[in-house]
């Protein structure tokens, strides 16, 4: 099945309908473009996605409060259960990677979490999904028992962000810190702190995080974009 560009006109209404918190009309736009043979991934993200991460930001300025953020990231989950089978469809056949991530221990923030894990879901990544509130000793049990190429965790509020360097410590003292990369991400999340903590990536949305994943997972494929003690500042704020 050849798959065509959704229209400017379907976007927009993909855009209309997070805005308005709409999950029926959101529905009906993920199954005309099934109908349509549209590409549901592209929708997603450029649509639905893009939209619900322009509404993350005006919640995290103030200009929304948080019923409206559950309201639409609702919306974009009604659309997305609905597209996604055919978005899975779309990407690799076999897995490229397999990805451990949750949003850190005190914190019980999800919506861009679970973009992120989406977005690599449908960019061909096996995703586990630990969920909110997760604690440092069960990111380092479930690393133990899956043995992910990657850990991603999320941090909302400058208070829990301390959980992530904790998290890099008990992998090193659970001598599997070298096996695999971390990544790490979050309002008050800068490649700094990513720096200063020893994560391997900073992902500064969901988008940001695929390109650095692929480029840290296939670095023959894409520029190498990663983040280490070795490289200075200014390579690390692209």
């Amino acid at each position: 099945m050849i798959l065509v560009l959704p229209t400017k006109e379907l976007i927009d209404q993909a855009i209309e309908a997070v805005l308005n918190f709409n999950d029926e009309k959101a529905c009906e736009i993920a199954q005309e473009a099934l109908e349509l043979g549209v590409d549901t991934q592209y929708l997603l993200e450029h649509g639905f996605h893009a939209t619900l991460a322009l509404m993350k930001n005006m919640f995290d300025e103030g200009k929304i409060y948080l019923p409206h953020m559950i309201a639409a990231a609702e919306a974009v989950e009604a659309a997305t259960k609905i597209m996604m089978p055919a978005s899975k469809e779309n990407a690799p056949v076999n897995s490229k990677g397999v990805v451990l991530l949750g949003t850190i221990e005190g914190d019980i923030h999800s919506i861009g979490k679970d973009i992120v894990a989406t977005s690599l879901q449908i960019d061909g990544y096996e995703i586990i999904d630990l969920g909110v509130d997760v604690p440092v000793e069960t990111f380092v049990e479930m690393a133990i028992k899956f043995n992910p190429d990657l850990i991603a965790t999320s941090a909302l509020m400058t208070i829990t962000m301390t959980n992530q360097l904790t998290l890099e410590k008990s992998l090193r003292e659970a001598g599997i810190r070298d096996r695999l990369k971390t990544m790490v991400g979050g309002t008050p999340v800068t490649p700094e702190w990513a720096m200063e903590i020893g994560a391997d990536i900073y992902g500064a949305d969901a988008s940001d995080a695929v390109r650095k994943i692929n480029s840290i997972m296939w670095p023959e494929k894409e520029e190498t974009l990663i983040i280490s003690k070795k490289n200075c500042p200014e390579h690390v704020c692209y």
